[in-house]
């Protein structure tokens, strides 16, 4: 059996091993607020549209932020399953995410001060089709589970800055 992707990860790791000054990278995205609540994203030379449903607010031309989270975290998972599959050797026919996330409203709205405006839970169900054993399951879930940028951003404490900027100049920054 090939693993394509095994390259992908054993020769990025000897080449961060050798040059680590190079794993130092910077995504950045745009977004421009253009009409109600719909907003247009850029991510390289990728448009996305992000509204909220009607329920909400907007017109429900595209997913919401929160969402986007799930999405993100969902599909993160799966590259980082087909890529560790291929790594480590362990057959992988197929893999899908189900993502839910439980919000309270009250905290996006400002209904109650002590209710979190973000997300209070968030449950993921791998689908794995592969005739591995158990044990190598096991072992590339572990593997997953501590490698996965998204997981690992939404389980940490991850430092954000926001600023505030009108015509160029800093207002504020928090």
């Amino acid at each position: 059996m090939t693993f394509p992707y095994a390259a992908v990860v054993e020769n990025t790791r000897a080449a961060l091993t050798e040059e680590p000054g190079q794993a130092a990278v910077t995504f950045v995205t745009e977004s421009r607020q253009v009409e109600g609540l719909k907003s247009i994203a850029t991510v390289r030379q990728f448009s996305l549209t992000v509204d909220e449903p009607e329920q909400l607010g907007g017109a429900d031309t595209g997913p919401n932020p929160v969402e986007l989270v799930l999405a993100a975290l969902g599909t993160c998972q799966e590259i980082t399953y087909r890529l560790y599959a291929d790594s480590l050797g362990i057959p992988l026919d197929g893999v899908s995410v189900k993502v839910e996330g439980d919000l309270d409203l009250r905290g996006f709205f400002a209904v109650g001060e002590d209710i979190r405006a973000g997300y209070q839970a968030i449950r993921a169900t791998v689908e794995i089709d592969s005739p591995a054993a158990p044990e190598d399951l096991a072992r590339l879930k572990q593997a997953v589970d501590a490698h996965c940028p998204v997981l690992d951003i939404l389980r940490g404490a991850t430092p954000v800055e926001t600023g505030l900027v009108r015509g160029g100049e800093a207002l504020a920054a928090a």
